[in-house]
């Protein structure tokens, strides 16, 4: 029979689930990493929360594990490159927990507002002091959101309902998807500069790691209020201190922390600081919805193979996945290359398949050029949930079969329009499973993508070539591989890098500033296998 092991608190209603539907299931909760592996091998589906830690080891025992589940949004915890090598499916429910966290984001900031912790605290020591708590009143006040997806938009409707001004800041939101909402877009300077409260609600990229710094909070008002319940990593921690002491900042509400519990953490003590130990889904409500996702998920996947949320595997049938799977990887680095070129709001999506894969499956593929065309600035996407977010963020998504014949054998291309520009890449399969980029924004070439790269766009004029090479030579990066294209002579001219190893900024900088050059993006891609 199939077992399913619970290791963490789960609703009662979830084991009902599971024994519904032909499952047997034990709930051990609290043990230890050692008690998980030695028991581990005996179940074909695991479920847990955050407590538990499924690392490399407790997978290398997993001998008859099919699928890990997790009741929540959250995979941290769970190695997803091991379970990946051993063959185990990671699924989450990231859209279970969106209201509850919503909900305690405008409760921190009332709080903040009208410095209740204190006051409590205050009132209840027998003290009565009402002159040292003067609040602020939201009504009229400019909220600013940064990160307007399925958390932020219901900040952004309940915010709306207390009759303040929303402003938002989202590469993926689109004009009309704002105006829906009724917020304002605007590009993240703009929010810094007009909001009186700030609220953090993207993922954590490399592009949004301390995206509240110094430089940053020094384009914000004076007295800003700001709420963190996202990630810890968003806001550099000592530049927040140092503008809470100065009262440029006039309050911070933190919900999560770099490291969780957090050690040593500057802020603790500072009286313009409100924190919580990462409450922002601990609702009943929420823990309940997330264990009924998370059953039914795994239940599904073990009696029907059918596969919902997945991180780490594409939603394809036994029968497609051999014919299939190359095409995935080729619409995959064609979106995740469109994703790293163009980073604003994106507004319509085509998807163009010519020769043998006109013939294909072709709706998982799409999926897996959504997913990396989405993946640079949000986290937790997969090709199961990436045309979901889509369609919620009003972006229109087409597939065009074309039955003509061309100049390949078979070929993919990605159209994206954005509301500033647009771009245009194809690619094609070498014997049958090499991507091949053939060709980007009109310009024809045949590149290979390795796992560290730089685009570059420039006049087609004596010297770029040399100055991109001198440029990495300066930085004792090596060029693995050098394509060039160009419409015309004279005209411009394309240029894909390969580099063994990433450039700094300050490089980065060098090249913008070559004479002809009008583009430079680093691109990565961490689904190819590093060059040894």
């Amino acid at each position: 029979m199939t077992k399913v092991l619970i290791s963490d608190s789960l609703s009662s209603r979830a084991v009902e689930i599971f024994k519904n539907r032909g499952l047997e299931v034990d709930v051990i909760t609290g043990m230890s990493s050692e008690e998980l592996i030695n028991c581990i091998h005996d179940y074909n589906g695991l479920v847990v929360r955050s407590a538990t830690k499924v690392t490399a080891e407790v997978l290398a025992s997993a001998k008859n594990l099919k699928v890990v589940g997790r009741a929540g949004i959250g995979v941290d915890n769970i190695d997803i490159e091991a379970a990946s090598a051993n063959g185990v499916v990671v699924m989450n429910t990231p859209f279970g927990n969106a209201i509850t966290t919503a909900e305690h984001a405008i409760a921190m900031m009332f709080a903040l507002a009208r410095q209740i912790p204190s006051a409590d605290k205050m009132t209840q020591s027998g003290k009565w002091e009402k002159s040292n708590f003067m609040g602020v009143e939201l009504t009229g006040k400019t909220l600013g959101i940064i990160g307007c997806g399925n958390i932020g938009s219901r900040v952004a409707e309940r915010a709306i309902g207390l009759k303040m001004r929303v402003v938002a800041y989202d590469p993926f939101l689109t004009l009309d998807r704002s105006q829906d909402l009724g917020v304002e877009k605007v590009e993240l300077e703009e929010l810094f500069s007009r909001a009186d409260v700030i609220t953090l609600h993207t993922p954590l990229t490399d592009v949004t790691r301390e995206i509240l710094n110094a430089e940053s909070i020094a384009k914000m008002r004076d007295g800003v209020l700001i709420i963190n319940c996202a990630r810890g990593e968003l806001v550099a921690e000592k530049d927040i201190k140092s503008a809470l002491v100065s009262g440029k900042v006039g309050g911070f509400a933190v919900d999560v922390f770099p490291t969780e519990p957090p050690e040593n953490y500057s802020l603790f003590g500072l009286k313009n600081v409100i924190a919580t130990p990462h409450l922002g889904a601990a609702t009943a409500e929420a823990q309940e919805n997330v264990a009924l996702q998370v059953a039914e998920q795994i239940s599904d996947y073990l009696k029907d193979g059918a596969v919902v949320n997945a991180i780490n595997m594409a939603s394809v049938t036994a029968e497609d996945a051999p014919k299939l799977m190359p095409y995935m990887k080729l619409a995959e680095l064609l979106g995740g290359f469109a994703g790293q070129v163009m980073r604003t709001g994106l507004q319509s999506i085509t998807v163009e398949y010519e020769g043998h894969a006109a013939g294909l499956n072709t709706k998982p593929v799409t999926a897996c050029a959504l997913k990396g065309l989405m993946a640079p600035a949000m986290e937790s996407i997969n090709m199961v949930n990436a045309p979901v977010i889509a369609r919620d963020r009003d972006i229109d998504v087409s597939i065009v079969n074309h039955e003509r014949e061309c100049e390949y054998q078979t070929l993919v291309r990605l159209k994206v329009k954005t509301e500033q520009n647009q771009l245009s890449v194809a690619g094609t399969l070498i014997g049958g499973d090499k991507p091949r980029i053939v060709d980007i924004g009109g310009v024809p070439m045949e590149a290979s993508l390795g796992r560290q790269m730089i685009y570059t766009v420039n006049n087609d004029m004596p010297g770029i070539i040399g100055a991109l090479g001198m440029a990495m030579a300066n930085e004792d990066v090596n060029i693995a591989n050098f394509i060039l294209g160009r419409t015309k002579r004279g005209g411009n001219a394309v240029a894909l890098l390969e580099l063994d190893k990433e450039i700094s900024e300050d490089v980065m900088d060098k090249i913008r500033g070559v004479p002809h050059v009008l583009e430079v993006t680093q691109l990565y891609f961490p689904s190819i296998e590093p060059t040894c």
